[in-house]
């Protein structure tokens, strides 16, 4: 939580300001909710970074694609679900039933947006060219079919007074880890939420996920720093501070 002290403004001088009147506090709150509103109105967030719609390292290829929770088609959908089951089931243990139903719904809620990893042949690549040819739109530079290799779930939302992009899952296939991929999808996450002007970057890594736990630390995109580490039961959330704000929020 962020303690009273923290959410106190402070002057130039380093005095402390006035508190702030219910009007500002609800002006604020209003312009917070601008924002949220604002970030889940674009359709698609990728499209902003023409650099990061390809992954390519050591003969490895990856294209990155859009997608929003309720219009996944039925396959990616099912993919999803099996590869989150395959890599948290052991780690939840007997509290994986009742968490896979709370994240299957999750998954497909309106507000839900995604990025999803995809490997194409040339094959793919060339058909794909030539539909764009002949004026068909395409997802980036690629088509839909590709094999899936992961999946980025996030979402806009407010915590702690503070608007937010919450990364609700960061998924890859073991063929896909150890590449580099997910600190790339990382710095393209800090990315979409530095442009839609979200104070932070959240996300809950499992203790046990040492690795993970690394990549997340030492990314530097966007001026971002960690604030704090917050223990939960299975995991451990990692907020972080996207560039300079007037009050600075911390979190115990």
């Amino acid at each position: 939580m962020a303690t009273a002290e923290n959410k106190r403004p402070r002057s130039s001088g380093g005095g402390v300001e006035r508190p702030l009147s219910r009007k500002e506090i609800l002006g604020t709150k209003k312009a917070i909710k601008e924002l949220i509103r604002k970030a889940v109105a674009v359709k698609d967030h990728l499209a902003r970074f023409p650099d990061f719609h390809k992954y390519e390292r050591s003969g490895f290829s990856i294209y990155l694609e859009s997608g929003h929770g309720n219009q996944l088609p039925v396959p990616t959908r099912k993919y999803i679900q099996n590869l989150l089951k395959a890599n948290m089931e052991g780690t939840y243990g007997s509290e994986w039933p009742s968490e896979e139903k709370i994240k299957r719904r999750e998954m497909v809620a309106p507000e839900a947006r995604y990025i999803l990893t995809c490997q194409y042949t040339d094959n793919d690549i060339a058909k794909c060219f030539m539909k764009q040819d002949s004026g068909v739109e395409c997802a980036h530079v690629t088509c839909r079919g590709g094999r899936l290799l992961g999946f980025v779930h996030y979402r806009f939302i407010v915590e702690e007074d503070v608007p937010v992009l919450y990364v609700y899952e960061l998924q890859l296939e073991s063929s896909a880890q150890g590449k580099g991929l997910r600190k790339f999808l990382m710095q393209l996450i800090e990315l979409i939420a530095c442009k839609s002007q979200m104070w932070a970057v959240m996300l809950t890594v499992q203790k046990s996920n040492t690795d993970a736990m690394f990549t997340y630390s030492v990314l530097q995109i966007c001026n971002i720093q960690y604030l704090a580490i917050t223990s939960g039961s299975t995991g451990i959330t990692l907020p972080r501070k996207i560039v300079s704000t007037r009050t600075r929020y911390s979190y115990v």
